[in-house]
């Protein structure tokens, strides 16, 4: 089968045309999988655990159609021919290749409402927002409870990652305000923000100590880290939380100017199956979607990591594999 690899210096890419696809006899608890599509994240060639397997591969998110089921004994809840897709586990190979493999615990259906390249974008962005929302933010999901009152900051919301956070931030009940640029103030009002700030023309920290009782935040929720993740310990409430998926928070946070009991949370996204039928359903609902920047056919890989490595793009980048 065809698939991407790196070589012993991980940011050199090359197209293999025979490379040897899984089987059950070495993976028997795991899907045999088709894929269609993956997704391409910014900064993953430098990750050290895609790097554990002998040849690597790159692409962290799946979206296919199942071959065959695992051969070890027990009751499976997919069969041959679903559609599915998932975020897999982070130190197998990827899915830029024909014919990937998916644990149970990852995989959900993929939203009927979806082309193969939308649903490759979902997996790892969504669960990213999922997670640090509703498991370490400690806010109710959509549809499971009551979150009245509560506000959440999201910045760079306009990125892979932030597109979803508003969303389900907004679905959640919750009063969402994002941070992006000029460029992108009324695609993240489209999203559901209830304030967009653009970051060119007003000054997060000001804005928020203008009227720090009515403007403070609940959950600051990052994605750019740097300066602007020193700058949200001091935009959060009294118990509120900082968590960031850029960097981790607790070396950023100032010596004063932090409310009392701010806490800063910094995680790797755990693959979810359950979470992600959950996106699912809010997907097929069209109360959430994905954005895709560009798609690239496998054998243009360079120019898609050259895309993604630029910073410009717009949503995911995604490797339309068969």
């Amino acid at each position: 089968m065809r698939a991407v690899i790196r070589g012993s210096d991980p940011e050199i890419l090359t197209l293999d045309p025979n490379h040897p696809p899984p089987s059950s006899v070495d993976y028997p608890d795991c899907y045999i999988i088709r894929t269609k599509a993956t997704a391409l994240t910014r900064g993953e060639l430098t990750w050290p655990e895609p790097l554990s397997p002998d040849i690597p591969v790159p692409g962290l998110d799946l979206a296919g159609e199942i071959i065959s089921i695992p051969t070890a004994t027990g009751k499976w809840a997919f069969k041959p021919g679903d559609e599915v897709y998932a975020l897999t586990t982070f130190s197998w190979k990827g899915n830029a290749r024909e014919i990937s493999i998916g644990h149970e615990r990852e995989l959900a259906l993929k939203p009927k409402n979806l082309s193969w390249a939308e649903t490759a974008t979902v997996p790892l962005s969504a669960l990213s927002a999922w997670e640090a929302l509703f498991v370490h933010g400690n806010l109710d999901a959509p549809k499971t409870g009551n979150n009245s009152g509560k506000r959440v900051l999201v910045t760079a919301a306009s990125g892979s990652v932030g597109v979803w956070g508003v969303q389900f931030a907004h679905e959640a009940g919750v009063e969402v305000v994002g941070t992006c640029g000029t460029s992108n103030v009324e695609f993240v009002k489209s999203l559901g923000a209830d304030i967009v700030l653009d970051y060119n023309k007003t000054n997060l920290l000001d804005w928020v100590n203008e009227d720090f009782d009515t403007r403070g935040f609940d959950v600051v929720f990052d994605c750019i880290g740097g300066q602007t993740l020193t700058d949200a310990w001091k935009c959060a409430k009294k118990g509120g939380k900082v968590i960031s998926v850029a960097e981790p928070p607790d070396p950023k946070k100032p010596a004063e100017g932090v409310a009392e009991g701010v806490e800063g949370v910094w995680f790797i996204v755990k693959a979810n199956g359950a979470a992600l039928a959950e996106i699912t359903n809010l997907i097929e609902e069209e109360k959430c979607k994905p954005v895709v920047d560009s798609v690239y056919a496998l054998e243009q890989f360079k120019e898609a990591f050259e895309r993604l490595e630029s910073g410009h793009a717009k949503g995911k980048i995604v490797l339309s594999v068969g």
